[in-house]
């Protein structure tokens, strides 16, 4: 079968409308807009190609200027699906490429549409526009560097040769004694130009679709290494991150590990619900959050459990940020919940300048240091350097 400019149509159309049916079935398990405005994108492309198809029975208004209208808006939706991927906000001088489009409508009621000049002028205009809009698109990509999938970058490199090619097809038309009749199909450009849309279509839904999908399994890593009450790391997530924090433990730069535990917090469940007790502990996570020194990690062990790890730590900044913590927690519990007893918070810290071989070993040090604090009346911070006990 020759690839002759009716065949690569029909082959466009095809592809097109795969390209849109595969992102709306990843859009019906992602859920993400942006799949939405390609999948149009993609299927505006199909509807303009099969119009495109009319100009073999004369029908060039339809054929031709409104099937290339129609390209356009395609490539507009890609950008405004990148736009929506990377949360960039799009000015409204892009509509502006509407314009443009509907003002091209207008020259068929002065200017034969197969004329050779005016088939040039509108290869140039409506290349220079899909140029615009993937240079644009491509660039929204950039600044996210590495932030991005391989997907994300693929198709940023893709959808910036897709400009360029149009950039060239432009230039192309404004060549003295190239052929180019949009009606006929007659023109080296138009050949060439019908197998990079076949070309690009592919490689655009494939970048696409790995850029979602990519992001969804971040989304969900993210998600696994959360608790989903308090969104602090959980203990396998703490664990997994921790390794890094032991390689740079030296005696300049001690760490240390802080236990939290709220004290009496069983009352809250009995007397007010365990609603309330679970609003207890996302307070306590926001505090810990706000409070947390750079460079460290936060976790809810479990319950009402939590752990700190924090880097180049010291007794003092330790017993800084307890007192922080106790009085934050002591004040915001007294007022949203009356007991028996008061809800306060017992820390147990231990420190350490070398490597301590596991978070479990660390844990079951802090831990002593914690039960220690709970005997020792609760609302304190006990902390254990090399096997010696301080109050605190």
């Amino acid at each position: 079968m020759a690839l002759d400019p009716l065949t690569m149509l029909t082959l466009t159309i095809a592809l097109a409308a795969a390209a849109a049916l595969y992102l709306m079935v990843e859009w019906r398990s992602v859920r993400e807009a942006s799949l939405l405005f390609w999948s149009a994108g993609f299927a505006i492309i199909s509807v303009g190609s099969v119009l495109a198809l009319l100009r073999s029975s004369g029908l060039l208004l339809v054929g031709v200027w409104f099937a290339n209208g129609l390209l356009v808006v395609a490539h507009w939706l890609f950008l405004l699906g990148v736009a929506r991927f990377t949360e960039a906000r799009l000015s409204r001088g892009w509509y502006l490429i509407f314009a443009v489009w509907l003002g091209q409508l207008l020259l068929p009621l002065v200017l034969q549409p197969a004329d050779q000049p005016w088939s040039k002028l509108m290869l140039a205009v409506n290349s220079l526009m899909v140029m615009v809009l993937m240079l644009r698109a491509s660039t929204l990509l950039r600044p996210h560097g590495r932030s991005l999938s391989v997907g994300a970058v693929q198709l940023r490199y893709v959808l910036l040769v897709h400009g360029l090619f149009y950039g060239a097809k432009a230039v192309t038309a404004a060549v003295p004694g190239t052929v180019i009749d949009l009606g006929a199909f007659r023109g080296q450009i138009i050949q060439v130009s019908l197998v990079e849309g076949a070309m690009a279509i592919m490689l655009i839904a494939l970048s696409m679709t790995g850029t979602e999908r990519h992001r969804r399994e971040r989304r969900i890593a993210r998600l696994a290494a959360r608790d989903p009450l308090t969104a602090l790391y959980n203990r396998r997530a703490l664990e997994s991150r921790a390794l890094r924090l032991f390689e740079e433990v030296s005696d300049a730069r001690p760490a240390a590990l802080l236990l939290i535990d709220i004290d009496h917090f069983k009352l809250v469940n009995d007397l007010y619900g365990h609603t309330a007790g679970d609003r207890l502990l996302i307070a306590l996570g926001e505090m810990i959050l706000a409070a947390l020194p750079k460079g460290s990690l936060a976790a809810r062990l479990g319950g009402d459990e939590f752990a700190i790890l924090l880097a180049n730590a010291s007794p003092n900044a330790l017993q800084v940020l307890a007192a922080t913590l106790r009085e934050q927690f002591r004040q915001a519990a007294a007022q949203s919940y009356a007991t028996p007893q008061p809800v306060t918070l017992s820390l147990g810290a231990s420190l350490f300048d070398r490597h301590p071989g596991s978070l479990a070993q660390l844990i079951e040090r802090g831990d002593a240091a914690l039960y220690a604090s709970k005997r020792g009346g609760r609302d304190s911070l006990q902390m254990v350097d090399l096997n010696q006990p301080l109050a605190g």
